[in-house]
């Protein structure tokens, strides 16, 4: 419990600005593993209520099962996404990505349990269905839900929250305050917090919602993919809500858009025309008819914590939708700082380091997302009307498009720390993410992985310090030891763990590989030690890249040598 706090002295434990996924996570959480806790969500708007961000990422499924919402959301028979297709890079050429194959996607009834391939898949969403099953969820787990309720003025003593005055005059106080008001901050605002905008990297999305459009492909029981086409001015979006429902939109840079001259109904209306397998899908189809528009301004707030509140969502940072990850950001900063509170609350830990904790992590998200949507349009060749956009963001960022070059860049720091223990970034393992640089790259010039054709793999901790980084599980934060150096981390934990304990044993490539296989067998099902094996591999060439692994080729001993293609990227 916070220092000098008693909770009669407040009307609650914590209040939560805004409704949607993000406040409806944070609430809903708090309830689950502490029933005690006194939750009010203040939202400004009636539900169910429109929103943008329709297409989600497989996280978001653990997290709507963890927060016992899984089966009201499948219940909802929202599309299942298996993947993107894209028209991107140098070629125009179709490219898909799947959460696993498609040919692996076992058809079975719905709805169906979070097992088995579902705990790979995510849904495509209509936003006011899925943000008002959250909200009603939150209601149901004991939170106050006071919707069409308004914050006018955010009460402060210095970095302290002292109270909310709704419109109606009244005040609200509480222990601990999370601004989930979304892009407007509300919070984040009255408190004084700046944002890091990357001012290249501002665009503007223009859509509208279709009835009876044709879907692109159908996998299975409700599966398919959302279409990402490239135009020469920027992309369009094209994804089913439901068995009749289809968001699409076209996403362009602000200051291309402002020099086009055309509204933005004139230029939606070409960006469908242009992109004719798009327009094939919707020829029989009709539009609502009203176009909306919002700003996508990449950003991440300067701090996202004070002495007794906390950002999440948007209001903590936003990045380019082009990775989909809006809603994965939300539902996971969200779930953060839930389990924060709750630590907080229980006092095992060092306060400081539980804040500081929530604060860089979740802020590295939002950065190294914002820095892989850079890479992304800086990469994509097919946007013909905007190379010098292009090219000015990649020199901007200080990105070499060379296949070697771009994917260090893109891995600086991320495979360590973006998803605990396992080399990913977003939705891209590592395998996922060389295949990607081969496939953007300038020169047309494969890049090998940095560990391939060596025999010697020296484990390289000199000058590391100890120290510990948080592992969220069932309601805790374990404290997991981690090595720093620099900016650099290293978790000991899962895949990373399993190869530092390998490298403190052996250096030879090949004994790596044996042992680690014993290793893998004893903890994992036949069935999965492939897959583990692959990311224990894929651990090791995350550590090379940060330094953490001297790579060396003895002469005397057999290399170790990648082949290995991402099973997640296929042409058409």
């Amino acid at each position: 419990m916070a220092e000098g706090d008693r909770p009669e002295s407040h009307d609650f434990d914590v209040a939560i600005v805004g409704g949607g996924p993000a406040g409806a996570t944070v609430g809903t959480l708090l309830r689950k593993y502490a029933p005690r806790l006194r939750v009010v969500i203040l939202e400004k708007e009636g539900f169910p209520r429109e929103h943008v961000g329709e297409s989600q990422l497989p996280l978001i499924s653990t997290i709507l099962d963890e927060m016992g919402v899984w089966n009201q959301v499948e219940a909802a028979d929202f599309p299942i996404k298996l993947g993107a297709t894209y028209t991107w890079g140098r070629d125009p050429t179709p490219w898909d990505f799947n959460f696993i194959p498609p040919e692996k996607f076992e058809i079975t009834p719905r709805p169906a349990k979070f097992e088995g391939q579902r705990r790979y898949t995510a849904f495509q969403v209509d936003r006011a269905v899925y943000d008002d099953i959250l909200l009603r969820h939150a209601a149901g787990m004991g939170c106050q839900v006071r919707q069409n309720t308004l914050v006018r003025d955010v009460k402060r003593t210095g970095d302290r929250i002292d109270g909310l005055t709704l419109a109606d005059g009244s005040t609200v106080t509480a222990r601990y305050y999370i601004d989930a008001s979304g892009n407007v901050g509300l919070i984040r605002r009255a408190m004084g917090v700046g944002i890091d905008s990357n001012e290249r990297l501002r665009n503007v999305s223009f859509w509208d919602y279709w009835e009876n459009a044709e879907w692109a492909e159908t996998i299975g029981i409700g599966g398919t993919r959302v279409q990402v086409r490239s135009l020469p001015y920027g992309w369009i979006w094209f994804i089913p809500l439901g068995p009749t429902r289809t968001s699409i939109g076209l996403v362009c840079h602000g200051e291309h858009y402002k020099s086009m001259g055309l509204t933005p109904e004139q230029l939606y209306r070409r960006a469908l025309a242009d992109e004719t397998f798009i327009a094939g899908l919707i020829a029989n189809a009709t539009p609502e008819g009203r176009v909306r528009t919002t700003k996508d301004w990449s950003y991440v707030a300067d701090r996202l914590y004070g002495e007794n509140w906390f950002l999440v969502g948007e209001a903590a940072g936003f990045a380019d939708p082009i990775l989909a990850a809006g809603l994965t950001l939300a539902h996971a900063g969200a779930r953060d700082a839930a389990y924060t509170i709750l630590e907080l609350d229980r006092g095992e830990h060092p306060r400081q380091w539980l804040l500081d904790r929530f604060n860089e992590k979740n802020r590295e998200s939002v950065e190294h997302h914002i820095k892989f949507a850079i890479y992304w349009y800086s990469a994509n060749g097919l946007q013909t009307d905007l190379n010098d956009f292009c090219k000015n963001l990649a020199a901007s960022a200080g990105l070499r498009l060379n296949a070697r070059d771009a994917f260090r860049w893109i891995s600086q720091g991320a495979f360590t720390t973006e998803l605990l223990g396992n080399p990913s970034i977003g939705f891209f393992d590592l395998t996922s993410i060389h295949d990607l640089a081969n496939r953007f790259a300038e020169n047309g010039r494969r890049h090998e992985w940095l560990i391939h054709g060596h025999s010697v793999f020296q484990l390289n901790v000199h000058g590391a310090t100890q120290g510990y980084v948080g592992d969220l599980k069932n309601g805790r934060i374990h404290r997991v030891p981690c090595l720093f150096k620099g900016k650099n981390k290293l978790p000991l934990h899962e895949f990373f763990g399993l190869a530092v304990d390998v490298l403190r044993q052996t250096s030879d490539a090949e004994r790596f590989m044996q042992l680690a296989m014993n290793a893998v067998s004893m903890i994992f099902p036949p069935e999965h030690a492939r897959f583990a094996m692959s990311r224990v591999v894929e651990a090791l060439e995350a550590m090379a890249l940060d330094g953490w692994v001297i790579c060396r080729h003895d002469r005397k001993r057999p290399p170790l040598l990648m082949e290995r293609e991402a099973e997640t990227i296929r042409r058409k």
